[in-house]
């Protein structure tokens, strides 16, 4: 059984994944006006892959009789500008999230929560992959710039990526 301080923090983490969601959903908007269909694909598989985490969070707490208990998610800003920016932001985001996920780390530990340890250890271990994916998209705008053959192929390479 949970105790209530983890199950609180999960449902948190849970709105957290989903704000994640809803930011990428935004991103990937920004590319498609941008006409960067390949980003915009990149964008759109996050968001789904961010509401794949949130529902793995929401599994896992019913399989462990807790309840969850959604609130309302943040507006994403809809405001974006060129591609090696929303980047950064990317990365940014997916430090707060990993800052997020190990405090979830820390209390299960005071809690000696250890099913929500072991749960826990693939997120960290998804966090250290995203972080790295984001900076190397971010290392690849930063030699080729603001617009011509460069950006288009790492858009197309980003159009590339499967579910």
């Amino acid at each position: 059984m949970l105790s209530k301080p983890m199950l609180k923090a999960l449902n948190d983490q849970i709105n957290g994944e989903l704000y994640s969601s809803y930011l990428y959903l935004s991103m990937s908007a920004h590319f498609q006006a941008s006409n960067l269909p390949g980003f915009a694909h990149w964008m759109m598989l996050q968001s789904k892959e961010e509401y794949d985490h949130a529902m793995k969070i929401f599994s896992y707490i019913h399989e462990r009789n807790g309840r969850c208990t959604l609130s309302a998610i943040v507006k994403p800003p809809a405001d974006f500008k060129k591609p090696l920016d929303v980047m950064k932001q990317v990365l940014e985001h997916e430090k707060t999230v990993s800052g997020m996920i190990n405090s979830l780390y820390e209390l299960a530990t005071k809690e000696k929560d250890y099913p929500t340890q072991v749960m826990l250890q693939w997120f960290i271990t998804e966090q250290v992959e995203e972080e790295k994916t984001a900076g190397d998209i971010i290392e690849q705008l930063k030699m080729v710039g603001d617009a011509g053959p460069g950006l288009m192929m790492i858009d197309r390479q980003l159009g590339g990526r499967g579910s």
